[in-house]
């Protein structure tokens, strides 16, 4: 991976992170090369690729092979100072032409195959999210625009070892069989070792409070990409003030207590904030899950059916686990004892001289026309967006 120190790198009390690159970066740039030497009929030794972050890359292509008919060929994973199980693998893409318009996306080796609903792919599908989807359909398209190609392309992206690899993922858990999935919503990892994300966390909240002349001492934290569109589309507030937090919500709180900040909004996804609702402050699925559990255990408190609570405990998402809510008329009661619930565990991480409050929401904003709902929220979070409207 080649790039500039700025955007590949994060500086964290002296010390250079380096970011990496998703499977989703590798299988659009497979794809990218692939569909390239296809229709051009020469080789290609690396890919220029812009990341939906505006990242640019200039990755190696590897392994590649093309005839009149079809073109693949790889590229490798880097995860960079992310420990991740998938660093170093092969993403494999395979184009071919079909004379329907339009780019299809299929898996092959080692991709794995959505069994159960309420993830991102349908039951049967690939499970390539729609992050890579979007990213694969746009480097295709670009590579068809330039040569003046009208005909459609078939792309199959694979991962050698994808099936075994699995296996020390959640795929299984969830419903993905066959093999690992293929996922990113900015093309870029962020190194997430828990000391080097915390240690950055305090330098971001210490930029904010040397900016703070007039000493409002307020803070937003945000789990993610989702958590920080949301708090800029959704809610309208400025993020002058925002830190992303990613998982570590107990040591974002403690390091904000720390540096007098006494005033907190933490915005989040359900598919994060619900392992709230059972105490549990480091979001990663590595530190536990118990997000349908969480769910379970609230719904029964609201009074819902047997048959509910039976269809829930069979969800592998919230998202799946909320529209059985939805269904069964305990949805608003739910929610409210999980906000509770919630509101609860930040009360007790934080002083009482500290004021923090919550917003949850639910619908991914990579999903088309969705921009996400709130779905509960602490009691005086209304009034804590209408001060960080003007901050």
């Amino acid at each position: 991976m080649n790039g500039d120190g700025k955007t590949l790198h994060r500086l964290v009390n002296g010390r250079l992170l380096r970011r990496g690159y998703t499977t989703g970066t590798c299988a659009a740039a497979a794809a990218g090369a692939a569909a390239w030497m296809l229709l051009y009929q020469s080789p290609c030794s690396k890919w220029r690729f812009t990341t939906p972050k505006g990242i640019e890359l200039t990755l190696d292509i590897r392994d590649t092979f093309f005839s009149v008919h079809t073109a693949s060929c790889a590229v490798r994973k880097d995860s960079g100072d992310d420990p991740d199980v998938t660093n170093g693998i092969l993403v494999y893409a395979q184009v071919c032409k079909t004379p329907k318009t339009g780019i299809v996306i299929e898996g092959g080796q080692g991709v794995g195959r959505v069994t159960k609903p309420g993830l991102d792919q349908q039951v049967g599908e690939a499970a390539i999210n729609s992050g890579p989807r979007r990213m694969i359909t746009r480097e295709c398209q670009g590579v068809c625009a330039a040569g003046a190609y009208t005909g459609g392309l078939i792309v199959r992206i694979s991962i050698p070892g994808g099936e075994d690899l699995a296996v020390r993922t959640f795929n299984p858990r969830v419903g993905i069989i066959g093999g690992i999935s293929v996922l990113g919503t900015s093309g870029i990892v962020e190194p997430m070792s828990e000391k080097a994300y915390a240690d950055t966390i305090r330098v971001e909240l210490n930029q904010i409070r040397s900016v703070d002349k007039q000493h409002k001492k307020g803070v937003i934290f945000t789990i993610g990409n989702f958590g920080e569109t949301f708090v800029r589309d959704t809610l309208g507030l400025s993020l002058a003030t925002q830190v992303k937090c990613s998982n570590f919500i107990g040591e974002a709180l403690a390091s904000a207590s720390e540096l007098d900040f006494t005033r907190i909004l933490l915005v989040g996804h359900i598919g994060k904030l619900v392992k709230l609702g059972i105490g549990i402050l480091n979001t990663h699925s590595s530190h536990g899950d118990g997000r349908i559990e969480t769910l379970l255990c609230c719904a029964l408190e609201a009074g819902a059916s047997l048959e509910v609570l039976r269809d829930i405990k069979d969800c592998v998402s919230t998202d799946a686990a909320l529209d059985i809510l939805r269904r069964g008329s305990v949805f608003q009661q739910t929610m409210h004892i999980l906000g509770n619930r919630i509101d609860a565990t930040l009360r007790r991480r934080v002083p009482p001289e500290i004021a923090i409050a919550f917003i949850c929401f639910d619908k991914k904003l990579s999903r088309q026309d969705r921009c996400g709902e709130i779905i509960c929220q602490s009691p005086h979070a209304d009034t804590f967006m209408e001060v960080f409207k003007h901050e």
